[in-house]
């Protein structure tokens, strides 16, 4: 568990000093990793037309928050761009945390190419460490070891940590995707982009384990069940029907069920989006068709496992599953959840069964809905009962269509910061003032995106209203 910081005396330095200040708390211009100045242009639009002024000071600390603090960017002698990304207080770059902390980025790179040659380092460095190991979900910057190092798997220098996580190469290919769609630049996708490529196909193939478990094991000596793998490192058994198994989910605790729902829906969008850059871009048709020949058995297998009939609910997403009949019925806070997925391109917003799941998964009929004095929403095992996290909140209200549902969830978001004005990793539900990361960039610019998206769709007026 990451530790809790506890308000009183441990905020952060750079923060006001009064709730009525709202001075700053980004670090000086001379201080911030990366300058854009198509981000800086629009969180200040956005911000002249705030009405609420704390509103306002947070989402103008934590729109930049990944590239003022996290994004180390380089060109080499040949001027390639490269890109290493920090996920905030852990100094090492997740497959996952990187693609989602530069996604909000996207939308203005069209108009800013420094902005946009920082996001091709970012990808160029992803593509780099697929090729070095597919089945890791964290890098060093170099081959400097880490405190993972006697974790019982295929360690190397390069790795900060080898939980296989599905959700990590999806994350690689949406981004290369919303790139390419961005700037229309195709420079990217070159040798190392199918290297990876390559690599990610035959790992997804591996892990649907139609002929074993595959190569990948992964255990831990650890007091967490949540931090290793059962069955000597494999995980649970699973029936093989084209869903591709998970050792691990996107909070980078154990799946109890290999077959995780979410990263398989999220496998089938991002392996279409690649087969149409494979096709489009790189002429490579034979590699293309593999992508959508995994992804249409990854999707047939869905339509056969990925629902059970809830008694209060009706037709609903499961969580993970066997494919033996077992299921788990809850959803996680972390992307891709459930909840996500219409967010993520993965099913419409408007589809009956997840519009069902969506009513369990905000309700005490999901075990990690938690409610209290401050808030509600959901957590999860990896901080454990009681703490929410903002990111719930924030994809609550990414995938509404009711404003004041949105303008409920934004309320929370700007209540429980506990006067540092960002976003953490959760928070307890009686008091903010208890919470873990005050330095979660991903969950910072998360919301920004959120408030730049209602921006964007002419929702001033439900900004306005808060």
């Amino acid at each position: 568990m990451k530790k809790v910081s506890i308000l009183a005396g441990m905020i952060l330095a750079c923060c006001c000093s009064s709730a009525q200040e709202y001075k700053s708390c980004r670090p000086e211009a001379e201080k911030r990793l990366f300058v854009s100045q198509a981000v800086e242009q629009k969180t200040a639009e956005i911000c002249a037309r705030l009405a609420n002024p704390k509103l306002a000071w947070m989402f103008s600390n934590c729109f930049p928050n990944t590239i003022d603090t996290t994004v180390h960017f380089s060109e080499n002698e040949d001027g390639v761009p490269d890109t290493f990304v920090y996920t905030g207080d852990i100094h090492a770059m997740w497959l996952r945390d990187s693609g989602a902390q530069v996604w909000p980025y996207l939308r203005l790179a069209g108009s800013d190419a420094h902005l946009a040659r920082m996001i091709a380092g970012v990808l160029l460095r992803q593509f780099s460490c697929i090729s070095i190991d597919p089945y890791a979900n964290a890098f060093n910057a170099g081959p400097t070891g880490s405190e993972w190092e006697s974790d019982n798997t295929e360690m190397n220098p390069w790795l900060h940590e080898r939980k296989w996580e599905l959700d990590s190469p999806c994350y690689v290919m949406r981004l290369a995707y919303g790139y390419w769609k961005a700037t229309g630049d195709t420079s990217i996708f070159g040798d190392s982009w199918l290297k990876a490529m390559k690599a990610i196909l035959q790992t997804f193939r591996e892990q649907q384990r139609y002929d074993g478990p595959g190569p990948y094991r992964f255990s831990r000596r650890t007091d967490r069940a949540t931090d290793t793998k059962s069955w000597d490192g494999r995980g649970a058994p699973v029936k093989p029907c084209g869903l591709i198994a998970s050792s691990f989910r996107p909070s980078d605790d154990a799946t109890v069920l290999e077959f995780l729902i979410p990263s398989n829906f999220f496998a089938v969008s991002s392996l279409r989006q690649s087969a149409e850059i494979l096709v489009k871009v790189c002429r490579e048709k034979k590699l293309a068709r593999e992508c959508l020949k995994i992804a249409d058995e990854v999707e047939a297998a869905l339509n056969a496992y990925a629902t059970v009939d809830h008694p209060e609910y009706g037709r609903i997403y499961a969580f993970e599953v066997d494919a033996f009949g077992g299921a788990i019925v809850m959803d996680d806070s972390n992307v891709p959840s459930l909840l996500s997925l219409p967010y993520l391109g993965c099913v419409p917003a408007d589809d009956p069964v997840y519009l069902n799941t969506r009513k369990m998964i905000l309700s005490t009929g999901n075990p990690c809905f938690f409610e209290g004095k401050a808030a509600a929403g959901v957590g999860g095992p990896h901080v454990g009962k009681d703490y929410i996290w903002p990111m719930s909140i924030i994809m609550r209200a990414l995938t509404s269509e009711d404003d004041a549902e949105i303008a409920s969830c934004i309320r929370t978001l700007i209540s429980t910061d506990a006067g540092t004005g960002f976003m953490h990793e959760s928070f307890h539900k009686d008091n903010p003032g208890k919470f873990t990361r005050s330095w979660f960039a991903w969950a910072n610019t998360l919301f920004g995106e959120l408030i730049l998206d209602l921006y964007e769709k002419g929702k001033l007026d439900l900004l306005n209203s808060i």
